[in-house]
């Protein structure tokens, strides 16, 4: 097969992945093997490229947002056939015994696993994934369009639902990427308001065209607090202006797996009114099937640009520069 391999780490402009013919890997007990027809380029694709994370595995495959069609099962496989359209995400694993896997919270497992990281992803022609935590894709959306849904949709959800935004309310966004984008259309489908601050301007103008009531560069420009905000953009320093904008009891929720440091705080300023920071860690299995069902209803319609597999390092410099409206997506050829 054909894939985009990560053999050391460094900054995407000087292309850091490679195009190399490897063995068709071949599915574990409880794996499946997916042809890939397309996947999502991530921002956490760049903090793995460019060793903003912890090293995990070198050589990799990078890539967490993977649709295509299982082609192979391995040894007890129950649930998944072949000619089966599946997603493969971020979560790859988890002990399923701990506290938290327990409690329904397994995005908190110590030894969670994740796809394009620890194990190889979706820059390939075919790309393994446990049974268990491979997503069954709507016919509502084709492959293109539901890639962008695997991370971008998924860990958005959880930031709207870490945000506490409340029926009707003002949510703020900082930042208007992959996941801003699908979060809006979840939010003005629940009758909220939104307000985005994006420093790009092809980002503003999409952010218009989706129905934002108010678009800007600044927090401080912002003509109303919001209820909730969410911070999808990687910038620790955003968080003092959002908490500024919030209202008296609001929640900021803070999307990012990576986020500059944060400048000091002003308890009375910041914090008082019982306003709230929760951060997001990840997904559950259960938060992915609940964005993809709610996904499907709406309908809701992520705005793609697509590039070859073998052009994943342009790509990547396209969204490092902010040169994408929406989301990238790599479209593997049959």
């Amino acid at each position: 097969m054909k894939a985009m391999l990560l053999e050391q780490y460094g900054p995407v402009e000087n292309a850091p992945l490679r195009l190399r013919d490897l063995p068709d890997p071949q599915p574990e007990p409880g794996e499946v093997r997916v042809r890939v027809k397309a996947c999502g380029i991530c921002r956490t694709d760049l903090h793995v490229i460019e060793k903003e994370l912890p090293p995990a595995r070198l050589p990799v495959i990078p890539g967490h947002q993977a649709v295509g069609v299982v082609d192979a099962a391995g040894p007890g496989c129950k649930r998944l056939k072949p000619g089966q359209r599946v997603g493969i995400a971020w979560l790859r694993h988890t002990c399923g015994r701990c506290p938290f896997c327990r409690a329904d919270r397994e995005n908190l497992c110590q030894e969670s696993r994740f796809t394009g990281y620890h194990a190889d992803g979706g820059y390939a022609e075919l790309a393994l994934v446990p049974e268990d935590f491979a997503y069954e894709i709507p016919d509502a959306f084709g492959d293109a369009d539901a890639a962008p849904l695997l991370c971008a949709g998924i860990i958005g959800y959880r930031a709207l639902r870490r945000s506490q935004l409340p029926d009707g309310g003002r949510l703020a966004i900082y930042g208007f990427g992959s996941s801003a984008h699908v979060v809006i259309q979840i939010a003005l489908h629940r009758g909220c308001q939104v307000y985005v601050v994006t420093r790009g301007e092809s980002h503003r103008r999409l952010a218009r065209q989706m129905g934002a009531a108010w678009v800007g560069e600044r927090a401080q420009d912002m003509p109303v607090k919001a209820d909730s905000a969410i911070i999808f953009a990687p910038a620790g320093e955003l968080v003092p202006p959002a908490l500024e904008k919030l209202e008296k009891g609001g929640t900021l929720s803070l999307a990012g797996i990576y986020m500059t440091p944060l400048p000091p705080l002003d308890y009375d300023k910041h914090i008082f009114y019982e306003r709230n920071i929760h951060s997001v860690t990840a997904n559950t299995r259960a938060d992915g099937r609940e964005l993809l069902a709610e996904a499907a209803q709406i309908p809701i319609r992520p705005h793609t640009t697509t590039y070859p597999l073998a052009e994943a390092n342009r790509a990547l410099q396209d969204l490092k520069a902010d040169r994408i409206s929406g989301t990238g997506v790599l479209v593997i050829a049959d």
